[in-house]
């Protein structure tokens, strides 16, 4: 019999560009967790700012969140521009372990102004995490029926996102659970951005939740910066 999940969604300080700043934010944010899992908004690298260079998995100064998670054990799910085989970019989450950073999963649906410098990515993507499979997804990706269909198609327990939504859109995030939930009967964990992210959010939406398959709010953070909200998937 597999373990229940411990998972937590965070909405950090954010200094755009700064990856560097970000990376030692999401570490002291991973500690404080405790969680198995740790998962953080769209972007939570950079910011959202469309012309922040992108990345690799093995980008020294993702250091201090790979030494966070072999101290606690967690896996911390980092929203980031990472850099593409054809030139264009992707916004994609980075799973961070102990060991390193692998690129998990790339967006798949983009915004306008995202898709003239991304890519969209190819295909959904889940991770296995202690016997747990966690459906991957980024922002828009959450408003697209396709997208929970086709993630859900590949055998999950949970669907996972990273977002950004304006204060007066912070409604959305909930309102898309739903509509996973009632079509998919599966946990669903979102952490979105709070505070001033670049890219014109001066005020994110924050809140970030957690809600059981039957719809139930576990857990929820406020609008403020630094905020974590944690449940158990059992």
């Amino acid at each position: 019999m597999r373990e229940p999940l411990t998972i937590a969604v965070a909405q950090p300080l954010c200094v755009s560009y700064d990856v560097v700043a970000n990376a030692a934010t999401h570490a002291q944010t991973v500690r404080s967790a405790g969680t198995r899992v740790v998962v953080f908004p769209e972007m939570s690298l950079t910011g959202y700012e469309l012309d922040a260079p992108a990345i690799t998995a093995e980008d020294p100064r993702l250091a201090p969140i790979v030494d966070a998670c072999a101290e606690t054990g967690s896996l911390a799910l980092v929203g980031a521009p990472v850099q593409g085989e054809q030139g264009r970019p992707y916004i994609a989450i980075l799973a961070v372990e102990g060991t390193g950073a692998t690129v998990a999963y790339r967006k798949m649906w983009l915004g306008a102004a995202e898709a003239e410098r991304f890519a969209p990515g190819g295909k959904p993507s889940v991770l296995d995490v202690d016997g747990h499979r966690l459906g991957l997804a980024i922002c828009k990706d959450t408003g697209i029926a396709q997208h929970a269909s086709d993630t859900a198609a590949l055998g999950i327990d949970g669907y996972v996102a990273g977002v950004l939504e304006h204060v007066e859109d912070a409604h959305v995030p909930a309102e898309r659970a739903h509509r996973i939930i009632t079509s998919h009967q599966v946990w669903v964990a979102v952490a979105s951005f709070a505070g001033s992210t670049g890219g014109g959010y001066d005020q994110a939406a924050g809140r970030s939740a957690i809600w059981t398959p039957d719809g139930n709010a576990i857990a929820q953070a406020g609008p403020e910066v630094g905020a974590i909200a944690h449940a158990t998937l059992r």
